[in-house]
């Protein structure tokens, strides 16, 4: 995927471009929800920006380059400081790909507004940025530690089930994730086959149909 890219330049500038947006909507959104349930934290921490500086991992952004999958730096939280810490948790880490999913809407309207798609480049780029926000948003609800998707569920289950769950989670999560981000399968990791096919399902509802022919889809 990476080559294909650098066989691209024009191509490897949207996608790092909307790689830059779509991260860094992500974690803004994460610091904005703590921010508002009175954890001043990522303020602190300079994390209340769209500065993409602030919000890029080595790790998840080489991942991302490579595998399309990945993630930004993480926004820490102090739970003292909210008022319901696991249900508060959970929404701070719902904010994330919420916002993703809510970029992409966003971009499927403006692609179906007239004469927009003739405009100059403004197809491949908005291609680029919604197919990254929708993977960006499905990867990080997987209830795997450290990602999004486990801090949710441990928001929604009952307390005494939630916290033997947090547990497992937080003891195995990460070499799960790092097992199914491993390329088995002719180079493509074992995540990829979970997470495409809901990716592309969203894609083929946002995306008019004419689109979805098109060679840079």
């Amino acid at each position: 995927m990476l080559f294909d890219l650098f066989s691209d330049p024009l191509s490897l500038i949207f996608f790092v471009l909307s790689l830059l947006i779509a991260i860094s909507v992500h974690e803004f959104s994460h610091a904005l929800a703590a921010d508002k349930l009175g954890d001043p934290t990522p303020r602190i921490d300079g994390r209340l920006t769209l500065n993409p500086l602030a919000h890029l991992d080595p790790i998840g952004t080489i991942a991302l380059l490579i595998f399309h999958i990945g993630w930004g730096k993480p926004v820490i939280i102090d739970p003292f400081n909210l008022k319901n810490p696991r249900k508060d948790s959970a929404i701070i880490s719902l904010a994330g790909p919420a916002s993703n999913f809510l970029t992409a809407f966003l971009v499927a309207l403006l692609l179906r507004i007239p004469g927009v798609i003739q405009i100059p480049f403004i197809l491949p780029f908005s291609f680029s940025l919604l197919s990254l926000s929708v993977a960006l948003g499905v990867f990080n609800l997987l209830p795997i530690p450290p990602l999004d998707g486990s801090k949710i569920l441990i928001g929604i289950l009952p307390q005494n089930i939630a916290h033997d769950w947090e547990q497992s989670l937080n003891q195995y999560g990460l070499f799960i994730l790092i097992f199914l981000l491993f390329p088995f399968f002719g180079g493509e990791p074992l995540i990829g086959k979970i997470i495409w096919p809901v990716i592309n399902f969203i894609l083929s509802l946002a995306l008019p149909g004419s689109l979805l022919s098109l060679p840079f889809s």
